[in-house]
């Protein structure tokens, strides 16, 4: 078994205050997209170096990560961090230096180069989150830390820019978007948004045996982060978003 102790918190997570200024961020990630992921990244860092420890001097992968707010986030801590970004366009006009354009499916990287693999909200947007969540782990180091994230799709927020119609169906949902605001919504059900469940996800994950689950909770849930993850069906719902910190295993 892999060594599944965390590292002492040095905030307080879950908590009311920490998720009201999350959920205050969400509300202007159109209108002020910088203050809305820049907090969100240093959350999300706290929340590594908590299990893991400071990334100063460490080899972090950030798949998917967008922009950049995240790898630039671990680079002021100390890291040694680098974006995979599959979509070009998700980059924005000054990406990180030393961005690569990958497909999170083959990471043109070797067996367990990072220290720390990162994947902030994508397994939802991938058609293979099974080969995907192996590649994370490939190219994480025998005892190395991966963070997983996503939205589940009966979370409130599982339609993206279309919830929480997505209850009603996502042709309906994105429909009304269309209707509401004059364009196209950005997500698609089953092209480049997928309906990934809580349930399937944490089996899929329990059965390997080249990791090690170190904690299932919500990412943003202000209390018991852990125990609604531990009720099916309510899970679905009330989890919001699943975080999923993994231990690599020795080979």
């Amino acid at each position: 078994m892999c060594n599944t102790a965390p590292r002492p918190e040095e905030f307080k997570d879950p908590s009311f205050r920490r998720s009201l200024a999350l959920l205050r961020a969400f509300r202007h990630e159109q209108d002020d997209p910088d203050a809305c992921y820049s907090l969100l990244a240093r959350d999300a860092v706290d929340q590594v170096e908590a299990y893991d420890g400071p990334v100063a001097g460490r080899t972090v992968v950030d798949v998917g990560g967008g922009s950049g707010y995240f790898t630039e986030e671990f680079r002021r801590r100390g890291a040694d961090a680098f974006l995979f970004e599959p979509d070009a366009r998700e980059l924005g006009e000054k990406p990180p230096d030393a961005t690569v354009i990958a497909d999170g499916y083959l990471l043109p990287l070797r067996d367990a180069a990072a220290d720390v693999t990162f994947s902030s909200n994508v397994l939802e947007h991938v058609a293979d989150p099974e080969t995907f969540l192996s590649e994370l782990v490939r190219v994480t180091r025998p005892d190395g830390l991966i963070y997983v994230s996503f939205t589940n799709w009966l979370s409130p927020w599982g339609g993206h820019e279309w919830a929480p119609w997505h209850y009603l169906g996502a042709e309906r949902a994105r429909a009304r978007y269309r209707r509401r605001t004059g364009k196209a919504a950005k997500h698609t059900l089953g092209e480049n948004l997928f309906a990934v469940h809580i349930g399937p996800t944490l089996r899929q994950v329990r059965a390997r045996d080249d990791v090690t689950v170190v904690s299932a909770r919500s990412r943003y849930w202000p209390f018991l982060a852990e125990t609604v993850v531990r009720a099916p069906g309510i899970r679905e719902v009330a989890t919001w978003n699943l975080l999923l910190i993994l231990r690599r295993c020795p080979p």
